[in-house]
């Protein structure tokens, strides 16, 4: 696999254009699929497809299962540093919130991150980033939030923009500023909120000029941010335009998730201790639910998420790798498919709805990704397996085949 600085470019990569055969869907049946200008323009039974598009080159998928592009669509994937000795403390019986409040956590990678340039921070980024499009990733989300200052959140999102172009992916940003508080403001009287004044006043419309927020997220939490100072954010959010989601109900029910909805909200990330309260707030909003099993493995949660209910209710499930430093340094969203099967007992074909159409939505991009559908660009990945379910069973080995990503083939060969 290419480094970031061997990687080449995306426009040099060869286009996909042609009929795509001898391939396998989901549900196990033959299928054709046709991309001319980057662009899915038919798909369907392989000797269905229409005479105009005869003429095409044709690319012989080998029996492959074929499924939409994968889309990870929770991560932090540009930090500096690493918190190993923060996963060995918590294996030594340390709590996430005693870590957090014996000045590790967030606070730890803020000071790395700050410390780091921004060509530093692009190449250990882009390193992760190889290894999650190798995965069959085609869109992903990458949030700040470990700057904390108008020149460290900017510099974040900066290589996010740059990551895209690089590599030829689709780059969603989302602002989280409000993440922690900064260890300038620990310790003043009103802390917390002059730190959120700050967050909504200064950095968050500068950014947002400078064309660098797709999103705004807020981490809501006792060791965080209260719904209060949520809603501040949000109404910052709101007044530039900008859609909303939130780390919700992850160590508490602080009743986010409600409030997150009545916003509007694209998702709540996290949610092991939603009540049916949010659950019925989301199911309204259709909002999406993120599930990180990744980071409850991390961390050996025991609060599983109310996928029951969740199910009932008919809330969108997806499925995220929530790659960061200290609580799920996962770089694989098909192990995240493995997992979310195994310790949070979805289905097989949940949990790929949730790496593909329900991720995508928590996105805001149903309209580009998550599908195969005709008119949409081309983003598909050709796996080595006879079925869908072998995505979920086998943990531990890439069978990705060929990943075809902005209509160009990106990982693998023809």
């Amino acid at each position: 696999m290419p480094t970031s600085a061997t990687r080449p470019a995306a426009a040099a990569r060869p286009s996909a254009d042609g009929v795509w055969t001898s391939l396998r869907g989901v549900d196990g049946q033959a299928v054709a699929l046709v991309v001319q200008g980057g662009v899915l323009r038919w798909v369907g039974a392989p000797d269905a497809v229409p005479a105009q598009h005869a003429a095409l080159p044709r690319h012989d998928g080998g029996g492959a299962l074929v499924t939409p592009g994968l889309v990870d669509c929770h991560t932090h994937l540009v930090y500096g540093g690493q918190r190993a000795s923060e996963f060995a403390m918590r294996l030594a019986g340390a709590s996430y919130e005693e870590v957090a409040r014996a000045g590790g956590g967030i606070v730890s990678t803020v000071r790395a991150t700050r410390e780091a340039s921004e060509d530093a921070l692009f190449d250990s980024a882009s390193a992760r980033l190889v290894s999650l499009l190798a995965d069959g990733v085609c869109a992903i989300e990458i949030k700040s939030g470990y700057g904390l200052s108008l020149a460290d959140e900017r510099k974040q999102l900066r290589v996010a923009r740059r990551l895209a172009a690089a590599h030829g992916v689709t780059v969603r940003t989302t602002f989280l500023g409000a993440h922690a508080l900064p260890p300038e403001y620990a310790g003043r009287p009103n802390g917390s909120g002059d730190y959120i004044d700050a967050v909504c006043r200064d950095m968050l419309p500068a950014l947002h000029a400078e064309g660098l927020v797709d999103a705004v997220d807020v981490f809501c939490e006792r060791i965080a941010f209260s719904l209060a100072e949520t809603e501040q954010v949000f109404q910052a959010a709101q007044g530039l335009g900008i859609p909303v989601k939130l780390h919700a109900e992850q160590l508490s029910d602080m009743g986010g998730a409600a409030l997150a909805a009545r916003y509007g909200a694209l998702s709540c990330d996290h949610i092991e201790h939603l009540s049916q309260a949010g659950i019925d707030a989301m199911k309204q909003s259709g909002t999406v639910a993120v599930l990180l099993p990744g980071a409850y493995y991390t961390l050996r949660d025991t609060h599983l998420p109310p996928i029951e209910a969740l199910r009932a209710a008919g809330v969108p499930m997806a499925v995220s790798t929530d790659h960061n430093p200290g609580t799920s340094p996962a770089l694989s969203l098909v192990l995240m498919v493995n997992m979310a099967c195994t310790l949070f007992r979805l289905t097989v074909p949940e949990a790929l709805a949730g790496v593909t159409t329900h991720a995508a939505r928590a996105l805001g991009l149903q309209a580009t990704h998550g599908a195969l559908i005709v008119g949409q660009p081309a983003n598909f990945v050709l796996w080595r397996l006879g079925s869908a379910d072998e995505l979920a069973y086998w943990f531990g080995q890439r069978p990705v085949k060929c990943v075809v990503r902005q209509g160009r083939v990106a990982e693998g060969a023809l």
